[in-house]
C-alpha cells in the first residue's frame, strides 16, 4: 500500500504515514458530521481529571483535536522535509503547525457558536411589555382574560388579570406590570 515510501528515511516515512492516515480519518469525520452521524466531539480521556468546564463547548483532549493536530503535523513534515537539514527544527515547526491547526479549530467553533440564538420563552421577561387584550379582563382580580403579546417575532396568547377597578375590554392596549403563577398582571394604557 505504501510502496512509494521505500528508500525514504524513517522520519520522512513517519510524516507520510501520519499525514495519509489522519487525512483519511479527517475525511471520514467530516462526512459523518455532515450526514449527522457524529454523536460527540471526541472520546473520553484515559486518565482521571475534570477536563470539562461549564463554559467550554468542546474538550481540549479529544479524538477530533488529536486528528487536527496530527493533520497539521504530518502534512507540515511532508511538505517541508526537504527544506530543512536540521530535522529537530522541522519537528518543532511541525508541532507548532499542529498546535495552530487545533487553535484554528477552536477559533472556528467559537465563531460558529456566536451564531446560535436562544429562543426559549420566559414569561417573567414580559414585565414592562405591551400587548393587546384578546378576551375581556374582569376587574379587581375577579377572573382572567386573554392578552396577545409579540415576543421575538412570535405571538403568545396568555392569561391575564388586572388590579384595576374597571374591566379591560378586548382590543385595548395593556402593559404587563407583574407575573404571578404564569398569569400576567396588566394595567390599561
Amino acid at each position: 500500500m505504501f510502496s512509494f515510501l521505500e528508500g525514504m528515511d524513517s522520519l520522512q516515512q513517519g510524516f507520510w504515514i501520519t499525514a495519509i492516515v489522519t487525512s483519511l480519518i479527517f475525511l471520514i469525520q467530516t462526512v459523518l458530521t455532515f450526514i449527522g452521524s457524529d454523536a460527540s466531539d471526541g472520546v473520553n480521556a484515559d486518565f482521571d481529571g475534570n477536563l470539562d468546564h461549564a463554559d467550554a463547548p468542546f474538550q481540549l483532549f479529544s479524538l477530533r483535536n488529536l486528528i487536527n493536530f496530527l493533520l497539521g503535523f504530518g502534512w507540515t513534515g511532508v511538505t517541508l522535509y526537504d527544506s530543512f537539514s536540521n530535522k529537530m527544527l522541522l519537528l518543532a515547526i511541525a508541532v507548532i503547525v499542529g498546535a495552530v491547526f487545533v487553535a484554528l479549530f477552536f477559533f472556528i467553533i467559537k465563531q460558529i457558536l456566536k451564531l446560535t440564538e436562544d429562543n426559549t420563552f420566559n414569561i417573567s421577561s414580559l414585565v414592562g411589555k405591551t400587548g393587546e387584550v384578546y378576551i375581556n379582563i374582569p376587574p379587581k382580580m375577579s377572573g382572567s382574560g386573554k392578552v396577545q403579546i409579540s415576543v421575538k417575532g412570535s405571538n403568545h396568547e396568555l392569561s391575564a388579570m388586572t388590579n384595576s377597578e374597571e374591566q379591560i375590554n378586548s382590543a385595548s392596549m395593556v402593559k404587563v406590570v407583574d407575573v404571578q403563577d404564569r398569569i400576567l398582571i396588566v394595567s390599561k394604557i
